[in-house]
C-alpha cells in the first residue's frame, strides 16, 4: 500500500516535525468497524498532533463548541453499502455528546438524494426514488439499523438529534429567513455563472426542535433578527466508493447532497448541479455556501466496482474496517483514493488509473479534482491535492 509520509503512532513528534516541515494537510486513519471506540481513538490521535475536535474553555481553537448545531452531511441515496455506515454515524453523535464542557447544542443528520435514482422501492435493486433515512437494508453491522433508527435512539436518551431528508423539499424553491420565508426548501441564487457552471443552491429548513438552519448563513434567530454563522458546523461523512461518471465519491463529491439538482435544471440523472462536478462545481458549492469544518470518510465497507452506479450491494462491498479524517476534504479524498480505493481495484486485477488523484486527462478523478481546487483557492480557501504536502497518521490498531 502506498502511504504518503505514513507516520505510525509512537514516532517522536520532534523528529516528525523536522521531517515534514511545510506539510499542508494532516490525514488521520484508524481501524474501526463503527461499533467500537474508533472515533474516540481518532480524536485522541488528532489531539496528540495539535488538531482538537472540541472547542472548550481550555482550548478555543477546537472545531466544535458546546452549543453548536452540528450538521452531519452523510450519504443516504442508496441502501445496503451505498450509504454512510449507521454504526459510524451513531459513534460520531456519541463523540459529539462527549464534549468535555458538555454538549447543549443539536446534531442534524442530513442528505439529499435529489428525488431521483437511489434504491426505491426496496424490492427493486435500482429504483428511481431518491434517498432515505430509513432503508430496510442499511449499511450497519447487524444490517437492520437505519439512520432514522440511530436518530430515534439518541432522542430516547434525551439528546437533540434530528434527521432531515432534503429530498422531501428538493423541488421547493424558497427565500431566506431574513426575507420572512420560513418554508423548508432550497434557496437558488440567480446571476452570472462561475467557471464551474454551478447554479448555486442550498437547503434551508427547521429541525424537529424548532431550530432554523440556513446551510449558507447559519442559525437564524427570529428574536434577534439575524443569523449566527459560527453556530453551524458541517461535518462531511461520505462513504468511499467509485462513481461511474466522476470516478471517486468522497468528501468532495459528497457535497452534491447540499445542492438541488432539480431546481438547477435537472430533470433526472445529470442535472445542472451534477454536471458541474466535472468542472469543479463542488469547490464552488463549498466556497460559496459553507466549508466543512471536518470530514470523516467511511471506509468500513467500500464500493470498488468501477463500472457500476454509486449504489453498493452487500455482495459487491469490500470490508476494509477503517475510517479516515481531515479538516481538508481534498487531501482526505486524495489519500483515500490512492491508498484504499486504487489498491482494492488493482488487487482485483482491474486498471485503477481513472481513480488516480494526479490524473490530468478528462475522465480521471485528478482532472476534475484539480478544477475543484482551483475554485476553492479562487475564493481564498487553503486546500491541497499535492501528495507531497499530505501527512497521514495511521494507527496500528
Amino acid at each position: 500500500m502506498y502511504d504518503m509520509h505514513a507516520e505510525r503512532v509512537g514516532i517522536d513528534m520532534n523528529d516528525l516535525s523536522k521531517s515534514f516541515d511545510g506539510a499542508a494537510a494532516l490525514v488521520f486513519v484508524e481501524d474501526s468497524d463503527g461499533t467500537d471506540d474508533g472515533v474516540v481513538r481518532l480524536f485522541n490521535s488528532m489531539r496528540m498532533r495539535g488538531v482538537e475536535f472540541y472547542q472548550s474553555a481550555s482550548n478555543r481553537g477546537g472545531l466544535v463548541a458546546p452549543g453548536d448545531v452540528v450538521l452531519l452531511n452523510i450519504n443516504c441515496q442508496w441502501n445496503e453499502r451505498g450509504g454512510t455506515n449507521t454504526d459510524l454515524i451513531s459513534a460520531v453523535i456519541d463523540a459529539i455528546y462527549a464534549h468535555p464542557d458538555g454538549f447543549s447544542g443539536e446534531v442534524v443528520v442530513a442528505d439529499n438524494g435529489h428525488a431521483q435514482f437511489g434504491n426505491a422501492p426496496e424490492s427493486s435493486p435500482v429504483g428511481m426514488g431518491g434517498g432515505s433515512l430509513d432503508w430496510q437494508r442499511p449499511n450497519s453491522k447487524n444490517r437492520d439499523q437505519s439512520t432514522l433508527a440511530v436518530v430515534r435512539a439518541h432522542q430516547a436518551q434525551g439528546r437533540r438529534v434530528t434527521g432531515v431528508l432534503w429530498d422531501t423539499f428538493t423541488t421547493v424553491r424558497v427565500d431566506e429567513y431574513e426575507d420572512g420565508d420560513f418554508t423548508d426548501g432550497f434557496v437558488v441564487e440567480d446571476g452570472a455563472l462561475p467557471p464551474s457552471g454551478l447554479i448555486l443552491s442550498y437547503p434551508k429548513f427547521t429541525t424537529e426542535y424548532g431550530t432554523h438552519v440556513s446551510f449558507r448563513n447559519g442559525i437564524w434567530s427570529d428574536a434577534a433578527g439575524k443569523y449566527d454563522s459560527d453556530a453551524l458546523k458541517v461535518i462531511g461523512m461520505p462513504v468511499l466508493k467509485t462513481h461511474a461518471m466522476y470516478q471517486v465519491t468522497g468528501a468532495v463529491k459528497g457535497y452534491m447532497g447540499t445542492t438541488s439538482d432539480k431546481l438547477t435544471g435537472g430533470t433526472g440523472f445529470g442535472g445542472a448541479a451534477h454536471n458541474s462536478i466535472g468542472l469543479g462545481g463542488m469547490g464552488t458549492q463549498m466556497a460559496l455556501t459553507r466549508m466543512p469544518v471536518f470530514n470523516i470518510i467511511d471506509m468500513i465497507w467500500i464500493g470498488p466496482d468501477l463500472g457500476g452506479m454509486p449504489g453498493v450491494s452487500y455482495a459487491e462491498a469490500v470490508e476494509v474496517n477503517k475510517i479516515a479524517a481531515s479538516t481538508d476534504p481534498v487531501a482526505l479524498d486524495v489519500w483515500a483514493a490512492r491508498n484504499v480505493l486504487m489498491v482494492q481495484v488493482a488487487s482485483s486485477g482491474r486498471d485503477p488509473s481513472s481513480l488516480n488523484p494526479t490524473g490530468t486527462d478528462q475522465g480521471t478523478f485528478g482532472f476534475w479534482l484539480r478544477l475543484t481546487v482551483d475554485e476553492l483557492k479562487r475564493h481564498g480557501h487553503s486546500v491541497t491535492m499535492d501528495e507531497g504536502e499530505i501527512v497521514a497518521h495511521i494507527s496500528e490498531g
